[in-house]
C-alpha cells in the first residue's frame, strides 16, 4: 500500500501564518515539525485585558495553542484533508509576565483515522516553567479548515 502523501511544511506554515487573526496577533513560526509546532507571540498593549496589570488576555493564548495544536495536527494528516477543533482544553497554571513574549508548543500524542489528539503548554522562557496546559482533539475529514480551498 502507497504511503498518503502529507501537507508540506512550509506551504502549511505559509497558509496558516496569512490568516487574518494570525497576522493581527502577530503569531510567528519558530518550529514546524510532523506532529510538533512551536509559535511564538510577542507582547503588545493591543493584547493586555486588564490595563491595570498589563496582563494579556486569555484569549491571545487560547488562540496561540489552538493554532500550535491545530498546526501539529494538519502536519500528521493526509494532504487534502480538513481538520477542526473538536475539543480543547486549557488549564492556566500562572499569570503571563506583562511585556514578555510567549510561546507555544504543542505535540501530536495519538491519532486514530478521525482524530488527532494533541497536548502542549504555553511558556515564557521555560517549558518547565508553563503559563498554561492543554490538551486539544482535531476531527479529521470534517467541514473544517482546509488549507487548499
Amino acid at each position: 500500500m502507497k504511503p498518503e502523501k502529507r501537507y508540506s511544511l512550509s506551504g502549511l506554515k505559509k497558509t496558516f501564518a496569512e490568516l487574518p487573526q494570525i497576522r493581527r496577533l502577530g503569531i510567528q513560526y519558530l518550529k514546524l515539525e510532523r506532529g510538533h509546532c512551536l509559535l511564538q507571540v510577542g507582547y503588545s498593549q493591543e493584547m493586555v485585558g486588564n490595563q491595570d496589570t498589563g496582563l494579556i488576555h486569555g484569549g491571545i493564548i487560547t488562540t496561540l495553542l489552538d493554532t500550535a495544536g491545530g498546526s501539529a495536527a494538519f502536519s500528521t494528516v493526509a494532504d487534502g484533508s480538513s481538520v477542526a477543533t473538536l475539543d480543547l482544553r486549557l488549564d492556566y497554571l500562572t499569570q503571563a509576565k506583562p511585556g514578555a513574549a510567549i510561546m507555544g508548543l504543542a505535540e501530536c500524542y495519538h491519532q486514530t483515522r478521525n482524530i488527532v489528539f494533541v497536548r502542549g503548554y504555553a511558556y515564557h522562557h521555560s517549558s518547565k516553567k508553563p503559563i498554561a496546559n492543554f490538551v486539544a482533539s482535531y476531527m479529521v475529514g470534517s467541514v473544517g479548515f482546509n488549507p487548499d480551498v
